[in-house]
């Protein structure tokens, strides 16, 4: 079993377009049992793209143009070409983590460890080539519903065994961490991360932060690269991680919620 950490990602609303791979297929990514799961979502979001424009639009949360091209990619999903999931995801989390760029080493662990969630696949991992597509986790589609819902049971059973006995950073939004049930106990120990920013206070005052939301995800990218690099498999290996923004780990901050260890790294008062 291996002895690197799992790192759980969410994907992106930004995709690189084309891919000369070929069409997907079942067993063409990894976890195939999810592979049912994939072909109904697949059907339901081609007879989604069907429906009238306002309700396309409410699916796809775009309009005008951007509504046409993804109506046209959705469409077009079951026969396009493909590429790397890492590759296809370009938004500013990714754009971060510079996966082109990592070291040898790093770039091995991040095709054996880390894991993307998908409204449309349930879970990949970085190499499973996938098509450009439009859904987010939490879509309502014709005759199948929320897909979060929907993906619940599938992805704990595929991913519990993939988990188990490893330590896990689960870097997953809320959105995507509630298609499924985090085994805490079957892990090692299950690691969250939030970042702070911290507030000027008075001479006896309690120290006081914000938590940072608008740009948590370029936070994230360069915290994955970190691990990816160092191999980081509990709270205190951030100790040795300073973020390029200045982001630091503060162990006092750090808390068991729930099982799942709750990391905090922080930006001191500027």
């Amino acid at each position: 079993m291996p002895t690197t950490p799992v790192i759980l990602l969410p994907p992106s609303e930004g995709k690189c377009s084309g891919g000369d791979g070929p069409k997907w297929s079942a067993g063409s990514c990894s976890f195939s049992a999810l592979d049912r799961t994939r072909r109904q979502v697949m059907t339901a979001l081609v007879e989604a793209m069907k429906q009238p424009e306002a309700s396309r639009s409410k699916l796809l949360s775009v309009k005008g143009d951007a509504l046409a091209a993804a109506t046209a990619e959705n469409l077009a999903v079951r026969r396009c070409g493909t590429m790397a999931a890492i590759d296809r995801y370009t938004g500013v989390l990714y754009d971060a983590l510079d996966a082109a760029n990592l070291p040898k080493r790093a770039r091995t662990r991040l095709e054996a460890d880390v894991v993307i969630f998908s409204g449309l696949f349930g879970a990949v991992m970085a190499a499973d080539p996938i098509p450009e597509y439009k859904l987010k986790m939490g879509g309502a589609l014709p005759k199948i519903g929320n897909t979060t819902l929907l993906w619940r049971a599938p992805l704990v059973d595929a991913l519990t065994p993939f988990v188990s006995g490893r330590a896990l950073w689960n870097l997953l939004p809320k959105e995507h961490d509630n298609a499924w049930v985090c085994p805490t106990a079957a892990t090692t120990r299950t690691m969250s991360v939030k970042f702070l920013d911290e507030q000027a206070r008075t001479a006896r005052g309690p120290r006081q932060f914000t938590t940072v939301n608008h740009w948590n995800k370029l936070l994230k990218g360069a915290l994955v690269k970190f691990i990816l690099t160092t191999g980081a498999d509990e709270a205190d290996s951030l100790a040795e991680f300073t973020h390029p923004e200045g982001y630091v780990y503060d162990a006092t901050l750090t808390e068991l919620v729930n099982g799942r260890v709750i990391i905090s790294m922080v930006r001191p008062v500027r």
